[in-house]
């Protein structure tokens, strides 16, 4: 399912027209990634949990020259699924 398919299928099941559906999904999507982008945690209880993770330094190497290098930290968003949802997709 692409982001239309998910505007779609809001709209069919919440009876809202598709623009305004389209609204609903890309203002919680553009909260969520505001959010997690600003170091908060948003539980969504059921669904589950997006949240921000941190990434240590580490070594690695150039696939091209086999020469080893070292990859910085970095922050990267994470996402852990709720009970219910686990058990939902389990069925």
């Amino acid at each position: 399912m692409n982001k239309s398919e998910l505007i779609s299928a809001v709209a069919e099941k919440s009876g809202l027209t598709k623009k305004d559906a389209e609204k609903a999904v890309v203002s919680m999507l553009d909260t969520i990634v505001d959010a997690v982008a600003a170091g908060d945690k948003i539980q969504i209880v059921g669904f589950g949990t997006f949240e921000q993770r941190s990434r240590n330094e580490r070594k690695g190497c150039d696939p091209r020259t086999n020469a080893p290098i070292t990859i910085p930290a970095s922050k990267i968003p994470a996402f852990k699924a709720g009970k219910a949802f686990k058990d939902a997709v389990d069925k």
